[in-house]
């Protein structure tokens, strides 16, 4: 299933969605470049990669090391058995065939109706393929402004977000249970992974899905080792591509983006794990899908639109103070920051309507998310800000924060 949009300057179109075969294309022309790793290396690896043209990623490798993975009672070597059932897209193309008749007598009025059946079934073919083509290039879901705009739903769509916000949080402070963990390293597991999306080519959505599930996950667990840490972050993102996505990233590629850190078979044992923890609850409202209904609610233009989404992302980066609110008030925040930006507005009566936050109820995470995005440049993690440098998200990440917000 799919809850996400993706703006592009006013257009909802994108080619986040692309089939298998251009992805392993797009992949291939990848192989060539350094990849950024947060594994197990060696003195001689980590020497080689530190002068690495890999991006930003490879000079943080020394927070691994070559510690076993050891939680809930079993070592990485656990011996219970791993079941995997491959799921398979089955695609149908439709394409036209000659049609030979058994009887040579067909008089001509026979012979040109089923002509002209062939003709119809030959063009509603093309029409489906050419429906399914632009499906597959445009970040629609179920959360898509066709469904939530029908307003008799609304209210109730966004009362079940609402309640299922509170059962699928993860717990503030969490860190203080993983001691070879710091806060610094979850900030370059993310940033990682907003690379892994976007040379992928995946959804907004996956990503905003895949952190809920690594805090969720290292909120229910104790002590992982820092040499597993990015072992995690690829089992979330492979569980949430897996979710969200038409066309997931074969687990081959999901090894590929660790430099082969990791073996398919650890990557397929965490999985195993991670959904354990999570008891498979993997549908969790994130602020990238309040948003979407914000926005779906009272319309804004494409900068105010990908400027939320922006802030929105930065927000993803820290555990403090973000986790302290629930996603429904971040997705509020990121709103009113981006309304006051683009236009000096705030939050319409419409969506107080709706939500029941006053501007006051908002200000606190407001506040929190305008230091964000005023020290987003001067961060040393850069994959989010240099993401919405395109022109694909209007470059809002150029845009200049306000000095300051109107309230105190």
């Amino acid at each position: 299933m799919n809850f996400s949009t993706n703006a592009h300057c006013g257009s909802h179109t994108s080619k986040e969605n692309i089939p298998p075969s251009s992805k392993t294309d797009a992949s291939q022309v990848q192989r060539a470049k350094q990849r950024t790793v947060l594994g197990v290396l060696s003195d001689n690896e980590q020497r080689g990669r530190s002068f690495s043209q890999g991006g930003h990623f490879s000079k943080h490798s020394s927070i691994s090391d070559s510690s076993q993975l050891t939680f809930l009672g079993h070592p990485s070597s656990s011996s219970f058995d791993v079941y995997v059932e491959e799921a398979c897209e089955v695609v149908l193309a439709a394409s036209g065939q000659e049609v030979v008749s058994d009887s040579y007598y067909l008089d001509a009025e026979t012979d040109a109706m089923q002509n002209e059946d062939l003709r119809l079934l030959l063009d509603l073919s093309t029409s489906l393929c050419q429906d399914v083509s632009m499906q597959s290039d445009t970040d629609k879901s179920l959360m898509s402004e066709e469904v939530l705009r029908v307003s008799e739903y609304t209210e109730d769509i966004y009362l079940h977000l609402r309640e299922s916000e509170v059962r699928s949080r993860p717990k503030p402070g969490y860190l203080e249970k993983h001691p070879e963990i710091t806060n610094g390293m979850r900030v370059i597991l993310v940033d990682w992974m907003v690379e892994v999306v976007q040379e992928y080519k995946l959804r907004t959505e996956t990503l905003h899905l895949a952190v809920n599930y690594l805090d969720r996950f290292l909120s229910s667990i104790a002590y992982l080792k820092r040499s597993k840490l990015q072992l995690a972050g690829t089992a979330a993102l492979l569980i949430a591509s897996k979710y969200e996505e038409i066309f997931p990233p074969e687990l081959n590629e999901f090894v590929y983006t660790t430099d082969s850190t990791y073996t398919k078979e650890q990557l397929v044992h965490m999985e195993h794990v991670f959904l354990k923890v999570l008891s498979f609850k993997v549908a969790a409202p994130t602020v990238n899908q309040f948003l979407r209904l914000f926005m779906s609610i009272h319309s804004v233009c494409a900068n105010t639109e990908n400027l939320a989404l922006y802030v929105a992302e930065l927000s993803l980066l820290e555990i403090d103070p973000f986790l302290q609110y629930t996603p429904s008030i971040v997705a509020a925040g990121a709103y009113c920051l981006a309304a006051y930006t683009v236009n000096k507005s705030l939050w319409p009566d419409s969506l107080q309507a709706l939500t029941g936050y006053t501007t006051a109820e908002i200000v606190p995470c407001l506040t929190d998310l305008h230091k964000l995005y005023i020290s987003a440049e001067s961060h040393p993690q850069q994959a989010v800000r240099d993401k919405y440098k395109s022109s694909r998200y209007c470059r809002v990440s150029l845009i200049t924060a306000p000095a300051v917000l109107p309230f105190p």
